[in-house]
């Protein structure tokens, strides 16, 4: 591996998608939302369905980065075996106590989320990492993208005898019906599912295809090239497996997963040499302290969310004196939920700013 000196873009990347993702779960009414800050009804892409795997894919990279530094100084795999499990079964948890969060409603605990499903990607990955060569990540990837699209294509729907793609009627909802225990976000079926996030472990294997690359020991300007080539090469079979298996974020197709991690790789190919090769980081200092504490920022986004969203306020939430007020002035309603989104980024940035002037990075 080739000497490795931290990139600046890929901390402001981290912090931006965390950003992204934060605002677009917070605008101030579901009803009145620009297309773009949608997710897709069911197959396609919008900007929003990016988000969550652009993340996935960073930590893969980040994986790659942080254990190459670990094993090169020459740390046992024994503690960080330990400190993988305990880091997983960490940010598994504060994903259910988000979920209850603040009712503490046990009778309807949801076991998959968002965080959930980052744990298990950083889990699998991390120990694939420490135990495998890019190449052995690589076949994995691919077994796991062949295999699932393979299940998903040629095993009959129960209860409806035949290949079926549809919301809840497909064979990763009926799994999730039927072995996934606690509330499920679409009621019969949740989009963080069992089946669903075995390509989502793909998404953190391309990321960790992606730190090998950037370790390796070409030049700053090689690797960029190469990552952005293969990255494009990667979107664009996605783009034509798309055909017969298509983009969907909601059950994370082998399609979505190239067509997502290639434009994730495309964008840090660019990042790394905007910022990191031609020294342009005057506008990167809001995405690194985001990305410093991206995970504990989201969790504190929940948190804002009570005096934002639930706490009254003359008889009513602040978001909804906030949308009276643009209907009153009659001013756009989707860019009066825009901007109180926007807002809502701005106090979660206080605390991310915070912790980043102490020093403090939070590591779930």
């Amino acid at each position: 591996m080739g000497e490795f000196k931290r990139l600046i873009s890929l901390d402001a990347f981290r912090g931006f998608t965390i950003a992204a993702m934060i605002m677009v779960n917070n605008p101030a009414t579901w009803s009145h939302i620009y297309p773009p800050l949608r997710h897709a009804e069911w197959n396609g892409l919008t900007p929003t369905d990016l988000i969550f795997p652009f993340f996935i894919f960073i930590v893969g990279v980040s994986v790659a980065l942080a254990y190459t530094k670990r094993l090169e100084a020459g740390i046992p795999k024994g503690p960080m075996y330990r400190k993988i499990v305990i880091r997983t079964i960490k940010i598994f948890a504060v994903g259910i106590l988000l979920w209850l969060f603040p009712k503490f409603d046990f009778e309807n605990v949801r076991i998959a989320g968002v965080l959930q499903r980052i744990a298990i990607v950083f889990l699998v990955s991390a120990l694939l990492f420490l135990n495998t060569r890019w190449k052995t990540q690589a076949i994995v990837a691919a077994i796991l993208l062949v295999g699932y699209w393979l299940v998903m294509v040629l095993i009959p729907t129960p209860g409806y005898d035949k290949v079926m793609l549809e919301p809840g009627a497909n064979i990763a909802a009926w799994i999730d019906s039927k072995f996934l225990p606690g509330y499920l976000w679409q009621k019969t079926w949740d989009p963080e599912g069992i089946l669903s996030t075995l390509p989502a472990i793909a998404t953190g294997i391309s990321g960790m295809l992606a730190g090998h690359l950037i370790l390796s020991n070409k030049s700053q300007e090689r690797k960029v090239i190469y990552l952005f080539t293969l990255s494009f090469f990667a979107f664009v079979v996605g783009f034509f497996w798309s055909y017969i298996f298509p983009v969907n974020k909601s059950i994370w197709t082998s399609s979505f997963v190239l067509v997502t991690s290639g434009l994730a790789g495309m964008t840090l190919a660019a990042s790394i040499f905007v910022v990191d090769i031609l020294g342009r980081t005057r506008f990167t200092k809001p995405g690194i302290i985001f990305g410093s504490n991206a995970i504990a920022v989201y969790v504190l986004s929940d948190v804002w969310r009570l005096p934002f969203y639930t706490w009254k306020f003359g008889g009513e939430s602040l978001n909804v004196h906030w949308m009276n007020m643009f209907e009153s002035l009659d001013w756009s309603l989707n860019l009066g939920s825009f901007t109180y989104a926007v807002i809502f980024i701005a106090f979660n940035f206080i605390p991310a700013w915070i912790l980043y002037k102490k020093r403090i990075f939070i590591k779930l």
